[in-house]
């Protein structure tokens, strides 16, 4: 037996007979931290352009939906191979695992320069559709420009970041995107200040520090233990894609339709002025870092998941979905809390000098956190569900919190009680998604029994 393939072996023992909650949280810890990361590149480039005013910080958060779909482009590859991988590896099964990697990665840097390339060929009709205003639009352009050029890196970079947690390797993931985040922080002064960039400085940052990440990530894929991706190995077929498909459709479908939804809001808060957008922008950045914990907890639980589903050892599923669903309630109940008491405080991070924008932005982050505790069970099954190979169910449940239930009810409620509408209409979605989410438990948990 080769170093890798004794490498492999040695994972499948650790994973399919190790306990279960300290499996978890070796490999959440990790995840945790690069969720967060992750979360952080949109709270630096909103800390620091916030000091330039309120438009240039409502222009960073008009960007934010094409940040979401190239994230979505990333994770479909990413989720969609990773899930894969976790199941063949867990069937021992390296030959097809490492087929479906190199497609994975490829497809993805593909897609992510063509989606590159149309945005800077329209890049002001594309500001202008994702809700910039007369007065954000230049900020936006800005903005736009660098990270439509760094879309192949980042979509590239999600994908790796999953491949190597859905190996249990989340450590090297979080070493390429924590490298990242930190050289982030250091340059976006220096680009928006010291070199007078403003606005597209901070985009000019993120472009490098996803560069960085990428090749980071890449050095990872190389170490012992893990697939390698091969270009060898690039053998795309109707067969790889319908793989990549049923992992990766969720997580497609949850991260577009999220891009939509903050299209929606930020079209609508446009009719209440810029301070409107820049406060919902704030909000929108705020609830992601904390959500992004959450996530970060689901993805160290999806490789436990998806090899111990892979080996049949479906009690040993269930029990790491109730360890994470327990977990995330209660933390969710503590920050919710800190949320509800500092909420002034946290908006006025980002523009103390506005207000407004602290005025609208705080009971907005108050609401969205006012039934947070309900978000750990629905991410807990929407991870499960993802992972075991459901993409009916998986699917359906990503699109149900910003899809079936916040558009609708973002547009009825805009109507009848206008910015207040706009405020109110995420903890409604979340109340409706946590009872959509029940029947596909139950389901998902018969199905296992049988």
């Amino acid at each position: 037996m080769d170093k890798s393939r004794g490498g492999l072996h040695e994972k499948y023992e650790k994973m399919t007979t190790a306990p279960v909650e300290k499996l978890i949280l070796s490999l959440a810890v990790p995840t945790v931290i690069t969720m967060l990361v992750s979360a952080f590149y949109n709270i630096v480039d909103t800390y620091f352009v916030g000091s330039l005013g309120t438009s240039e910080t409502a222009g960073v958060g008009v960007a934010f939906p094409l940040m979401t779909v190239i994230q979505a482009i990333g994770f479909f590859f990413g989720q969609g191979a990773g899930n894969y991988v976790a199941r063949r590896l867990g069937a021992m099964d390296t030959e097809s695992a490492s087929r479906v990697a190199a497609v994975g990665l490829i497809s993805s840097l593909a897609a992510g320069a063509v989606l590159g390339a149309v945005g800077l060929a329209f890049i002001e009709d594309l500001a202008l559709m994702l809700g910039a205003t007369p007065t954000i639009l230049p900020h936006a352009e800005g903005y736009l420009f660098y990270i439509l050029l760094a879309a192949p890196f980042m979509t590239g970079a999600i994908v790796m970041n999953n491949l190597l947690r859905f190996q249990g390797s989340a450590f090297y993931a979080m070493i390429g995107m924590t490298a990242g985040v930190v050289l982030n922080i250091a340059l976006d002064p220096i680009f928006i200040y010291v070199l007078g960039m403003g606005v597209p400085g901070a985009a000019l940052a993120t472009m490098i520090s996803q560069i960085v990440s990428f090749c980071l990530l890449f050095a990872g894929c190389s170490t012992r233990g893990n697939i390698r991706i091969r270009l060898g190995h690039f053998t795309p077929s109707p067969a790889v894609f319908g793989e990549i498909a049923r992992g990766g459709i969720p997580s497609l479908c949850r991260q577009a339709i999220a891009g939509v939804a903050v299209i929606c809001v930020n079209r609508l808060a446009g009719n209440y002025g810029d301070a409107a957008i820049a406060a919902l922008a704030i909000v929108m950045r705020v609830s992601w870092m904390a959500n992004s914990a959450m996530v970060g907890l689901g993805q160290g639980f999806q490789p436990v998941c998806g090899f111990n589903y892979g080996a049949k050892l479906y009690g040993r599923v269930k029990r790491g979905f109730w360890f994470c669903v327990k977990l995330t309630t209660v933390s969710m109940a503590l920050v919710a809390v800190v949320v509800w008491v500092l909420a002034p405080e946290i908006i006025a991070v980002f523009r103390s000098d506005d207000a407004e924008v602290i005025a609208v932005g705080s009971l907005a982050l108050r609401l969205h956190f006012s039934v947070s505790v309900l978000m750990g069970w629905v991410i807990m099954n929407n991870m499960m569900l993802q992972t075991m190979g459901k993409p009916v169910s998986a699917s359906i449940l990503a699109l149900a919190r910003q899809g079936l239930f916040l558009l609708p009810i973002l547009f009825m409620l805009t109507r009848y009680f206008g910015l207040l509408g706009i405020q109110m209409s995420q903890p409604f979605a979340d109340i409706a998604t946590f009872v959509l989410s029940i029947p596909l438990f139950v389901l998902a948990t018969k199905e296992m029994k049988s």
